[in-house]
């Protein structure tokens, strides 16, 4: 199935259909997640977040986040929706690698999410090593992902993933020690 499909950069007038798209696809749970504790501490990123439109609706949507751990800096990647009636003809996919190629070019080192690797696998991401960092609420750790555009970028991110808003940068070890 072939559909007519306008992809633009989210605005603010896209707020209202993006949330009901996300209680669609997520339910009330969504509050509950960590990824959505995260997203709670500050706004995300627009420049770097897409929409899909199709006769003048939002049919799916991706946000990116701007967040930080130990001393990674980067985006969460998510929530990533699609309506029902639209799923499985590369919407999605398409979506992450816009949000993914608009990071690139504007100089994020890396891109962290918590997804399924058979599905965010092709598009580049890999898995963060169990242990190196973790989430304010409870997560499969082996669900968190990364792409990296900065060699050695997700090695720096350690500790809680948090808003990049909220958490402090730490100093590098060489200063800490000196």
């Amino acid at each position: 199935m072939t559909v007519d499909v306008t992809y633009l950069p989210e605005c603010s007038e896209h707020d209202p259909e993006i949330e009901h798209l996300n209680e669609e696809a997520f339910g009330p749970g969504r509050f509950a997640r960590a990824a959505y504790k995260i997203r709670e501490g500050g706004p995300h990123d627009r420049s770097r977040s897409f929409v899909a439109i199709h006769r003048g609706a939002v049919i799916a949507s991706v946000r990116m986040t701007p967040i930080a751990a130990g001393q990674g800096r980067g985006l969460l990647l998510g929530p990533l929706a699609v309506r029902p009636a639209f799923k499985n003809l590369g919407i999605g996919r398409r979506l992450v690698a816009m949000a993914l190629e608009a990071a690139e070019k504007s100089g994020v080192p890396a891109v962290l999410l918590v997804g399924d690797e058979p599905y965010y696998g092709p598009l580049g991401f890999k898995r963060v090593p169990r242990g190196q960092v973790s989430m304010p609420r409870p997560v499969d750790l082996d669900r968190i992902l990364a792409v990296e555009f900065a060699p050695g970028a997700v090695a720096r991110f350690t500790g809680e993933i948090g808003h990049a808003d909220l958490v402090p940068a730490e100093k590098p070890e060489s200063l800490a020690q000196a």
